[in-house]
């Protein structure tokens, strides 16, 4: 059975990434990710206030967009912000990449022009095979117009892409008004990967202390949906490779990521809960159901059920829930 496939230009061994959280944050269950079967690791992020900590640095853009990510909040003690967290992660991807044998992908989070960006070139020189870019920007203005907020993230992808030359990846949302143009314009521009979807925080209202909060936003199977879909409609429109994240669980969830027109998945809840030895166990349950419906490859199954090949394109395409309403049963 080969699993192999290719992310970002990065040959795999099968389509499960770890992705960022905090069992990438630690060399030894980094270690375990590996020996348990994961195909490439994304490092805990690295975000743009621990690069540029001096407060009179930042862009005003910061701080009302760098609590969206799903990383940020609740998964990391607060900190005293210093440069040495930024060498710190340097020195990391130097010496992980000693002992590992699949691809280390590093992962920067940043909104404003300031110098984050330029620590990509660092990263690359630390020896990271790839860099996976996030960008989640919530605009609660409502004078700013939709397309300078798409010029955020074109002219920080564009910045970073003629800084280095390891594959660079961006880690979309799905609030764009045209998702499918601004993969487009991401792909166009060199990203080699797109990672659909960024999950942002819930937002939650204490009733007792009449205070706004943010809660982390655990994902599961259910929360698929939309990276399935728009999966399916870029499958093969697109230079850049497609990797689905956000509730990405079970085997089926793989099964169903790879016939949508995935080359990959991440994966982060589904091992925080169930530990870093879940990969092996859905490696077998994948390897399992393709020997008993005759699949001999990933690349066979790769799209098969895309906007491109499936029966019922309507369930892609169309927003209407009528006839679901009407066939639905309690």
């Amino acid at each position: 059975m080969n699993l192999e496939t290719t992310y970002m230009g990065l040959p795999l061994k099968n389509p499960i990434i770890a992705g960022a959280s905090p069992l990438t944050a630690s060399a030894d269950s980094i270690r375990r990710l590996e020996d348990a079967g994961a195909a490439a690791i994304i490092m805990h992020s690295i975000f743009e206030e621990q690069i540029n900590h001096e407060a009179h640095e930042l862009d005003h853009f910061l701080f009302k967009g760098s609590e969206s990510y799903a990383e940020a909040v609740g998964f990391f003690p607060e900190m005293e912000l210093s440069n040495l967290e930024s060498e710190h992660y340097l020195e990391e991807i130097s010496s992980l990449k000693k002992s590992l044998s699949i691809p280390l992908i590093a992962s920067l989070n940043g909104v404003s022009k300031g110098g984050w960006i330029e620590y990509a070139t660092k990263l690359q020189e630390a020896g990271a095979d790839g860099l996976e870019l996030n960008i989640t920007y919530i605009p609660t203005d409502p004078n700013i117009d939709g397309r300078i907020i798409e010029k955020l993230y074109t002219d920080a992808l564009e910045t970073v892409l003629s800084a280095v030359k390891i594959p660079v990846g961006i880690k979309m949302n799905a609030v764009f008004s045209a998702p499918a143009n601004m993969a487009k314009q991401f792909s166009d521009l060199g990203a080699k990967g797109l990672v659909l979807f960024d999950r942002p925080v819930h937002v939650d209202i204490d009733i007792e202390g009449l205070n706004a909060l943010q809660t982390i936003n655990p994902s599961s199977s259910t929360d698929m949906s939309e990276s399935l879909r728009w999966c399916a409609i870029l499958y093969k429109k697109l230079a850049a490779s497609l990797c689905v994240s956000t509730g990405v669980a079970t085997h089926q969830d793989i099964l169903k990521a790879m016939m949508s027109g995935a080359d990959a998945v991440q994966m982060a809840t589904a091992l925080l809960k169930n530990g870093e030895g879940h990969i092996g166990t859905l490696l077998t349950a994948l390897t399992e159901w393709m020997e008993e419906h005759e699949y001999h490859s990933i690349e066979q199954m790769k799209g098969s059920i895309s906007l491109q090949h499936t029966l019922n394109p309507a369930a892609y395409q169309r927003g209407s829930y009528m006839r679901i309403l009407t066939d639905y049963r309690y």
